[in-house]
């Protein structure tokens, strides 16, 4: 890939350029470390970070052009500056148009909301490959580009790495990208240059009011993704709703795309007939506007319930057949960390999940409630540097839906995982009869004190970090696996 350095001066007619402008740029970045011969090096202005300070080393490093908010003192030999008033502004205009705008020739579906994101985007990948298609994901837990596999580092990617991303995805001849939309993307313009197809809104409940405040500014950035959808030119735009949320009748006002609506009520387009919940399975019967839905699932949980509707309602706003969307989620077995059961031999069940919202805690700790003859456990912590506000109301979720309670670290990050927990702790006070707390900032040993102590019929509900293998500490981060801990420890109890 390759432009000329005058026709991305061609978006920017207000930026100020001091060097040639005869020369091809092969690459755009904002990352010093990845900058090659022949990138364009964009400074961007962090919270504790000012890109004008690493340009000496990307000039070094090959860059022929830089975007910039100022004029260094000495412009490094060979760079010419384009001198603009918001780097920001002028990346999100100039690196969709180099990658030639591949968010606008896949069909993109996104799926935003505080819960439920990862599990509905992975239906949806692999129902629209058993119709024939070929598809990206991009998501918390993996980018997928058909079936090469990287990590992910965001929900969803700066506009930079998006834009290379579904440039790769274009290039391997994938039709269909389908991705979590987060709401620090839509705040902070990561998908600009992308048409949206489909946009399914899952739910809105308290997270990220370290960013957003308000709930009102979240649901905000929520609504942009309905509020652009039928910006552009492709056809067949749909937005679809989860109506047992509130802020769906809010949203959908904002929206001029075709709507479609999912939910317990039979004014819905899609409903539940009847569903019924075992530990690892679960029947679920569905009213569709093509005709029922009798489903036999291999993930659990009415908050899959509503995961289900919201992928099956996306299908078929893209036209795929009733058939395939049934054989696909008859078999599907879930995602990992999202209630996922872990297996080693003990006599007690034990699940993982990457509950770490008030909302996300409750569906799961239910869940798990109906499934359990014994005790039902629960080993959380919030995390570091992040809305403090939800630590008091998880710590009363859990005391209220759990028997047993062990508090324990997340990513405690900068913050000391004592305070943490004595926020969680507020809400711990008066433990009812019957009822026990406990506290242990270690988490593996949090874990391995349930594991020790839970009786033949309870289940133990690991929640907050699901998938994720390591854990961030104040000075560093650690390999960290909840699911590895278990299995650790029935191996040695084993020994």
């Amino acid at each position: 890939m390759e432009k000329s350095l005058a026709a991305l001066l061609d978006l920017l007619p207000k930026a100020k350029v001091l060097g040639s402008t005869e020369k091809v740029i092969t690459d755009v970045t904002a990352d010093s470390r990845t900058v090659q011969a022949g990138s364009l090096f964009i400074c961007l202005r962090g919270a504790t970070v000012d890109g004008h300070k690493f340009l000496p080393m990307a000039a070094a490093k090959g860059a022929v052009a830089a975007l910039v908010e100022e004029v260094p003192d000495e412009t490094p030999a060979g760079v010419t500056l384009l001198v603009v008033e918001d780097t920001r502004a002028a990346m999100e205009l100039i690196t969709p148009y180099f990658y030639d705008y591949p968010g606008k020739r896949l069909r993109m579906i996104g799926v935003t909301g505080t819960n439920g994101k990862t599990t509905t985007t992975n239906i949806i990948r692999t129902i629209l490959r058993k119709a024939g298609h070929k598809v990206g994901l991009i998501g918390t837990i993996n980018i997928m580009i058909e079936d090469q596999e990287t990590v992910s580092h965001n929900t969803t990617p700066d506009v930079v790495d998006l834009q290379k991303t579904l440039y790769a995805m274009v290039c391997a001849g994938c039709d269909y990208c389908v991705m979590e939309v987060s709401s620090h993307a839509l705040a902070l313009k990561r998908v600009a240059g992308i048409e949206y197809d489909c946009a399914v809104l899952t739910n809105i409940t308290q997270d990220h009011l370290d960013f957003h405040k308000t709930m009102e500014n979240y649901r905000d950035a929520k609504s942009l993704l309905f509020e652009h959808l039928t910006e552009g030119i492709k056809p067949n735009k749909n937005a679809i709703f989860n109506m047992d949320d509130a802020s769906s009748t809010i949203i959908k006002a904002r929206t001029k795309a075709k709507v479609l609506t999912y939910g317990k009520g039979k004014d819905n387009d899609i409903y539940p007939l009847s569903f019924t919940v075992a530990p690892k399975a679960m029947q679920l019967s569905l009213a569709t506007p093509v005709g029922e839905m009798d489903l036999e699932l291999k993930i659990t949980g009415e908050f899959n319930v509503y995961n289900v509707m919201g992928a099956v309602a996306a299908m078929l706003a893209e036209n795929i057949s009733k058939e395939i969307i049934v054989s696909v989620l008859d078999g599907f077995a879930g995602v990992p960390g999202r209630f996922q059961l872990v297996e080693a031999g003990q006599p007690y069940t034990v699940i993982v999940d990457y509950a770490h919202t008030p909302d996300g805690l409750e569906n799961v700790l239910k869940t798990a409630r109906s499934i359990t003859k014994g005790k039902l456990w629960v080993v959380f912590g919030c995390g570091g540097d992040r809305d403090n506000k939800k630590r008091p109301i998880m710590g009363g979720l859990a005391l209220e839906l759990a028997d047993k309670v062990v508090v324990t670290s997340d990513n405690p990050r900068t913050e000391n995982p004592e305070r943490i927990i004595d926020e969680i702790f507020t809400a711990l006070q008066n433990v009812p009869a019957g009822k026990e707390v406990f506290r242990l900032s270690d988490r593996r040993e949090a874990i391995n004190f349930a594991l020790a102590h839970a009786a033949a019929e309870d289940v133990i509900m690991i929640a907050g970090k699901g998938h994720e293998n390591y854990q961030i500490l104040k000075d560093k981060t650690i390999h960290f696996d909840d699911k590895e801990v278990v299995l650790e420890y029935w191996s040695d109890k084993k020994c």
